[in-house]
């Protein structure tokens, strides 16, 4: 047995002072003259037996409550391991608030549940000690230490969220907010799923760090992960495939799925669809859009309980027109001129070397250089920031080039430069379907199918093929034209010169026409369609101010000011995770619209799968403290065994006023 206050143990010994007084009697007695006292002294031997006996009973009942009394002072306890917690606690309490505590346990949702238990591990502790309300968001106002009459109030103030924060990011935060001085506690109640349950840091033998698990009843769950346009921008007045991928996470079959889609605000069926257990499936809707501009959509999937997956919301621009800026200093620019007229969507700007308009670059799909012998030191630069930000270029070199000026360009962006001149003829002998830009072109890839032939080219370093990919390459494998991703753009460079003097590729239609079609629709200037809640803070668009004083306003379903910074012709936003609801947002900047934005919920918890009990102890068990018995019973109960143990202060009160009773009965009753 152990004592919260072992030095009041020392009042023990203030219980000699009532047997001092019973064995001496500090009484003077008074001598009385009696004629005869015969028949009185009979009557005194007959009763003194009982009267030692009643104050001897009297004694021992006061002694044994004070005794208990300064026990009760004391406060005995047994503790399992010999420790107790003295002086002030801070408790540090996790709340998971992430979409998985929708799920119920007893038909009650588990964030209800969350919050209770929070609530009974604040009762744990007295009014002295310091707390701290977190959830997933980890806001600053939570990391500050309230006392306990504000707990109830941050408790009740946390709500389902999208942000899901790893558990070791939280543990990590947490330790650095621990004051230096009291008993540091920290508390985790969530249900422990895996996906976010990383506890990785060393124990900290100064920190207790309790994990209170709610099992809920395992759900079966479906969710759609993402989709994507099988060409990279969606084409006017045509017939869109629009891929979705959905995920079965649970451990049935699940069979006639009915999936929507909602586009700019009609809402049609897409159908039905199986899915295997515990298995992805990807299935295609044909989208037709009719209008250039902005497009909403939204496929739905309808499944229950878990709903915040469900959605998925796409946003994204359908140009009237594509725009293609043509650097040119030969006659070879009415090649292109007779292709891009007959396509109505889109229109082609013919510029020369000394005329390039370099404020307005970021404007164009794709920029084609075409027969310059020298690339200069302005339109390197531009050009490489063009591509870097989103553009698409396509250089077909002149046959007489400065190859210092392209080698230093090229190698701006990491790209192989050309070598000599090898006079030569060649039949292009390969052609890569596989890739973008003639994916799904050809219906069948036949000896038919008429390739270009050259009378000379251009040599490119082997060693460096690896840089990028060859959509067009001659028999020896050496490439004819090639594609280089660099950020969010892309180089296309072919070995030859465009002019008929050393190429047929303009007469090869079936070639031509796709190269410079989906060269032009190869990227979105870096616009994403979707991004993700809590992960997605950061968004660029294109900024055509020199200001710094612009400033952008988002509005949708929450509408606020993001912070800004200028990083050249592009512009940060962050979101500062103030958008928490999934759906779309508008960009603006002085009253106009600069783009829309989809906002999805994160994916990350749609896999329901938890660590149970026996899986917490096996991995946690030896550095944290589990509390297994938290769905059913009293946490604060629990706690109080746990910090101090099997506290007996009560009883000793009890059995005080008890031995005072008895004290009261002798006096009173035993008369003698």
């Amino acid at each position: 047995m152990q004592f919260v206050h072992p030095e009041l143990l020392w009042a023990l010994l203030a219980l000699s002072i009532p047997i001092i007084i019973h064995l001496f009697h500090f009484r003077r007695f008074k001598k009385v003259y009696f004629t005869n006292v015969r028949f009185l002294k009979e009557i005194k031997d007959e009763k003194s037996t009982r009267r030692r006996l009643r104050k001897l009973l009297v004694l021992l009942c006061r002694l044994l409550a004070f005794a208990f009394i300064i026990l009760a002072f004391a406060q005995p306890f047994i503790s399992e391991d010999d420790t107790a917690k003295f002086g002030k606690n801070n408790v540090s309490v996790f709340i998971d608030n992430s979409f998985s505590m929708t799920a119920s346990s007893e038909d009650v949702p588990l964030m209800d549940k969350a919050k209770r238990k929070a609530e009974e591990i604040i009762a744990a502790y007295s009014e002295t000690d310091r707390f701290q309300i977190l959830s997933h968001e980890m806001k600053g106002y939570q990391l500050r230490w309230i006392n306990k009459e504000n707990t109830i109030q941050s408790i009740e103030e946390i709500e389902l969220n999208p942000e899901v924060s790893m558990l070791e990011n939280v543990l990590q935060i947490q330790q650095q907010y621990l004051p230096d001085d009291g008993n540091n506690i920290i508390y985790y109640i969530s249900d422990f799923q895996k996906s976010i349950t990383d506890f990785e840091s060393p124990s900290d033998s100064l920190t207790e760090v309790n994990l209170v698990p709610l099992q809920a009843v395992k759900e079966n769950n479906i969710s759609i992960d993402s989709a994507w346009f099988e060409s990279v921008v969606p084409a006017l007045n045509q017939n869109n495939k629009l891929l979705l991928r959905i995920h079965n996470h649970g451990s049935e079959d699940q069979k006639d799925l009915r999936i929507r889609m909602r586009h700019n605000g009609q809402t049609r069926p897409v159908g039905m669809i199986d899915i295997k257990a515990n298995s992805f499936r990807t299935d295609t809707v044909k989208l037709l859009i009719n209008e250039a501009g902005w497009q909403e959509v939204e496929l739905i999937l309808e499944d229950y309980p878990i709903q915040f997956d469900n959605s998925y919301f796409l946003a994204f621009n359908v140009p009237e027109q594509l725009q293609v800026l043509s650097i040119n200093n030969s006659d070879t620019e009415k090649y292109f001129q007779a292709v891009f007229s007959s396509l109505n969507n889109f229109n082609l700007t013919r510029v020369n070397s000394s005329n390039i308009p370099y404020d307005r670059m970021n404007d164009f799909n794709l920029i084609i250089c075409s027969d310059l012998e020298n690339i200069s030191s302005g339109l390197a630069g531009a050009l490489a920031e063009y591509i870097r930000n989103g553009g698409n270029a396509l250089i077909f070199p002149s046959r007489n080039i400065n190859n210092e000026s392209f080698s230093s360009f090229f190698k701006t962006l990491r790209v192989p430069g050309l070598g000599n001149w090898i006079e030569e003829n060649l039949q292009v002998y390969r052609i890569n379907t596989s890739e973008f830009i003639f994916e799904n072109v050809f219906t069948d890839v036949t000896n038919k199918l008429k390739l270009p032939t050259t009378k000379g080219r251009y040599e490119i370093n082997s060693s460096d093929r690896k840089a990028g990919e060859s959509l067009l390459s001659f028999r020896d494998g050496s490439s004819y034209i090639s594609k280089y991703p660099r950020d969010k753009g892309h180089l296309f460079v072919c070995a030859t010169p465009v002019s008929r003097d050393y190429n047929d590729l303009v007469l090869n239609a079936e070639v031509f026409v796709p190269l410079l079609y989906k060269a032009a629709y190869a990227s979105t200037q870096g616009e994403e369609m979707s991004y993700t809640i809590g992960r997605d803070n950061i968004i660029s668009v294109n900024n055509s101010s020199n200001s710094d004083e612009i400033i952008y306003r988002i509005t949708g379903k929450s509408e606020f000011i993001p912070g800004q910074s200028n990083q050249g012709n592009r512009t940060l936003l962050r979101m500062n995770n103030m958008i928490a609801e999934a759906g779309y947002y508008n960009i603006i900047l002085d009253d106009a619209l600069v783009r829309k934005i989809a906002m999805n919920y994160d994916r990350i918890e749609s896999e329901l799968d938890y660590f149970k009990l026996e899986d917490l102890e096996e991995k946690y068990g030896s550095r944290f403290n589990i509390i297994d018995k938290s769905l059913d019973s009293d946490l604060a109960t629990l706690i109080k065994e746990k910090d101090k143990g099997i506290t007996f202060w009560k009883w000793c009160l009890i059995l005080a006023l008890v031995f005072i009773a008895l004290e009261i009965l002798l006096l009173r009753i035993w008369k003698i």
